[in-house]
């Protein structure tokens, strides 16, 4: 198969030696730093320790159980959980 008729972009996001990305020309600024940022936090402890909180708490099934104190004060059961 040759360059050009390649339908996987190369490192640099090109198609074949005519084709560029699927990008406006006024975006590639904006593209290029946000490129750079996500490279940045791959390597991030911090950011990937936040990151699984955020996948763990707001992500899939099953969510974790939390007591819902206010909802259930008032009420003749002892008390209420909900999923979050």
């Amino acid at each position: 198969m040759s360059a050009a008729s390649s339908s996987v972009p190369d490192a640099h996001g090109r198609f074949g030696p005519y084709g560029g990305r699927y990008v406006p020309e006024t975006l590639m600024h904006a593209l290029r730093q946000f490129i750079e940022q996500y490279e940045q936090t791959q390597t991030d402890p911090e950011f990937q320790k936040q990151f699984a909180y955020y996948l763990k708490q707001y992500v899939g099934r099953p969510s974790p159980l939390c007591c819902a104190g206010s909802w259930s004060s008032g009420r003749s059961t002892t008390t209420a959980s909900t999923w979050r």
